[in-house]
């Protein structure tokens, strides 16, 4: 089927998309929107901007919308505009959906693909989270962790790229402090900087840390493809 996909540029969504293609499907655009503030219940907020050099090196069309609001139903609204843009301007049949646990983000995507008459396509749904995380790094997803929020891990993390080792010391510190292996809580988000699906690895050039004693973010101010760095 041709898809798009929603895309935050973290781990799940790329996947996903990796999986999605796997399975025989076709990407044919990328939906993102920019959340008013990281108050937003269903959106990303860290480096969503940063997306548009991801979409760059995929090859893959971007559409993006900015909500101006942190109210969902505003944030589902804008999704179904965007949804049946990419429907009338590309033809797809389907939307890739990221997410691994959450029903409440789910059964909104269900409910858009339902109206539009598209199918939702959810490649790691109720994935085990250790099994999903080893699968990352097999299959050479290189990611950094660019906000926390739980008890656990501090702003050690914070733009760290995740390793083999580095996951069996994160398996430890989620059974001790109870959060999600996979982060699908919030506990923290990633951000993508290389995988099968680039044709070009990612470099950051400039980034800030901002760390308040409990959360942290990693923000990332300049990013560019390793051929085209400035």
């Amino acid at each position: 089927m041709k898809l798009a996909a929603f895309f935050s540029g973290g781990k799940d969504s790329c996947y996903a998309i990796y999986k999605a293609k796997k399975l025989g499907h076709t990407i044919e655009a990328l939906i993102t929107i920019i959340p008013y503030s990281d108050e937003s219940n269903l959106l990303h907020y860290d480096n969503i901007t940063k997306t548009k050099v991801q979409s760059e090196s995929m090859n893959i069309s971007h559409i993006i919308g900015k909500s101006v609001s942190t109210n969902t139903t505003d944030e589902i609204s804008l999704l179904h505009k965007l949804i049946s843009e990419a429907k009338n301007n590309f033809q797809i049949e389907g939307i890739v959906h990221g997410g691994i646990l959450s029903e409440f983000q789910k059964s909104n995507f269900e409910s858009i693909c339902d109206d539009l008459k598209l199918k939702l396509i959810s490649p790691l749904w109720h994935e085990n989270a250790s099994v999903y995380m080893k699968n990352l790094l097999d299959d050479n997803f290189e990611f950094i962790i660019c906000s926390v929020t739980t008890n656990g891990l501090d702003d050690r993390w914070l733009g760290k790229k995740i390793t083999y080792t580095d996951l069996e010391i994160l398996e430890k510190l989620s059974k001790k402090f109870q959060f999600n292996l996979n982060f699908e809580g919030g506990e923290a988000e990633t951000f993508v900087l290389n995988c099968p699906l680039f044709n070009n690895p990612l470099k950051i050039i400039e980034f800030k840390k901002k760390w308040d004693g409990y959360r942290g973010r990693f923000e990332i101010v300049d990013i560019g493809l390793v051929n085209n760095v400035r």
